[in-house]
């Protein structure tokens, strides 16, 4: 159901208090009159600046007076909608609560509702129980084609035939770009290519790339991680890798056309430093799609409400940018014991919207969760069907570590590959991780470089010599990785037998 339908539902439902979070107020506010005048209802439209504006009788009324905004809906009888901007700045005042909840209780009884329309959920804990909160997603792509197609045609006005100059391909490639902005958002990118180039263009893609990062950060929730990584740059992980490299053309419309669902997602099991957030931005770089970070503790807030709402934002706005890679780095640490304790419930509210939206998504959000500690993952995650593989991620064995050094020597010196002795380097450097080795390398330069000469295979060792690992220092927790996955509950990364060296 779309928001229309579920407002007009609501609506004939006669939900009293009803609360609408977007910061799209011309677009939520032109749907509202819409869906009012097609029951029948009047529309009355008030701010804090300007008072009631609908109708010109009473034009002003409520002006700076939210709690005189309130009592002129009990001089309204007949149906009608009232839209409410900006008023959750007020819900805190005593006068104010005590009177929504009386118009709550009047309301029911009544074909009329009120409506709070404001850029985030700000309720407090003495009104949560009587607003009902509806969320209005973003644009979908047919209504970013018909606004590409009408500003194109304006800046064509003078050609009766509105030729928008831009094929199919060129529009289809700016409504993709666009998914995930405001309507607002994309009028103003647009403006500013018609504003440099005097028309639209197939290169205005980057400008709306642009302004999508920026959008993006503005959320605070998902950031959106440049991925230049790719699968050759992972030593080892056999296994894993063919299973990527499998799925390629998963996202595509022959994929589609022969029948494949969308990839659901993978989870990464194992020790730190093996390549588990690396495989994670190959994965974003091999299939060209974009790569959202999810920080899970920016999900957290302390008002009611806001933490769900905020998931919900997550998960509408990695759809809205669909197909793409969704990075959540460390799951173990915010998922951990979701018992509830402590934060009434709401950590395992937002775990159980997590969870319900990873089993039922039907939008392309590839999910790739990454974790150290696998035990103190919830068993629901682990179950099949919220990600299409579970994947070990151990230590290296010799080979793979010998695979890690040439990646890591060609990085620095890929003219000079030949002076490093990649064989002895591996064998003399059991138990390292992909990360302590390359931290080797890297302290072996700054010997060379302290000497000013070039850094050998000898610095390296030097340098590795120096490194306790983290095989040495976590031994016991390591040891229990290794067993849970010797025991069949994950698939190896790795072709060779991890747990020897």
């Amino acid at each position: 159901m779309n928001f229309e339908a579920d407002l007009n539902l609501i609506l004939r439902a006669r939900y009293p208090l009803i609360y609408i979070p977007s910061a799209e107020e011309e677009r939520v506010e032109a749907v509202i009159t819409n869906v009012a005048k097609s029951l029948g209802r009047s529309i009355f439209v008030w701010d804090f600046v300007d008072g009631y504006q609908s109708n010109p009788t009473d034009a002003g009324m409520g002006k700076r007076n939210p709690l005189q905004a309130l009592e002129f809906v009990d001089k309204i009888p007949k149906g009608a909608v009232f839209v409410l901007r900006d008023f959750d700045r007020f819900l805190d005042d005593v006068a104010i609560a005590r009177k929504l909840k009386n118009l709550a209780r009047r309301l029911k009884s009544e074909a009329q509702n009120i409506i709070v329309l404001a850029s985030q959920i700000n309720i407090p804990d003495s009104l949560s129980e009587f607003f009902s909160i509806l969320e209005f997603p973003l644009p979908n792509p047919s209504e970013l084609r018909t606004e590409i197609e009408q500003i194109a045609c304006s800046v064509s006005y003078a050609n009766p035939t509105c030729d928008i100059q831009l094929d199919k391909q060129a529009i289809d490639d700016l409504v993709r770009a666009g998914q995930g902005l405001s309507l607002e958002k994309m009028r103003r990118v647009l403006a500013k290519a018609i504003a440099e180039n005097g028309r639209l263009r197939p290169d205005d893609v980057d400008l709306i790339l642009e302004e999508k990062r920026q959008s993006i950060r503005q959320t605070q929730i998902l950031e959106f991680y440049p991925s230049t990584t790719e699968i050759s740059d992972i030593g080892g992980l056999d296994n894993l890798k063919e299973w990527l490299l499998r799925r390629g053309s998963a996202f595509s419309d022959r994929a589609r056309k022969y029948g494949l669902p969308h990839p659901r997602g993978l989870l990464l099991a194992g020790i730190q430093g093996t390549g588990k957030s690396l495989t994670a931005k190959a994965i974003s770089h091999h299939w060209h799609l974009p790569l959202l970070r999810l920080d899970v503790g920016r999900l957290f807030a302390g008002l009611v409400g806001e933490s769900e709402s905020r998931t919900r934002q997550m998960i509408q706005l990695a759809e809205a940018l669909s197909p793409c890679v969704l990075w959540i780095d460390e799951i173990d640490k915010a998922f951990a014991g979701t018992d509830g304790r402590g934060d009434s419930g709401t950590t395992n509210r937002v775990f159980g919207t997590f969870l319900t939206w990873m089993a039922e998504k039907t939008s392309p959000v590839f999910v790739v969760a990454t974790a150290n500690n696998i035990r103190t993952l919830p068993p629901e995650l682990l179950r099949k069907g919220r990600f299409d593989e579970v994947f070990f991620v151990g230590l290296p064995n010799q080979e793979e570590r010998s695979q890690i050094f040439s990646v890591h020597v060609s990085k620095y010196r890929p003219h000079n590959t030949r002076a490093y002795d990649i064989d002895r380097l591996a064998y003399e450097t059991p138990d390292f991780s992909g990360a302590e080795i390359e931290q080797g390398i890297i302290e072996a330069m700054h010997i060379g470089f302290s000497q000013n000469r070039d850094f050998t295979t000898d610095d390296i060792l030097e340098a590795a010599s120096q490194i306790v690992p983290l095989a040495q220092t976590a031994q016991q927790e390591i040891q229990v990785l290794q067993e849970w996955a010797a025991s069949g509950k994950a698939r190896l990364a790795s072709r060779q037998n991890v747990f020897n060296k």
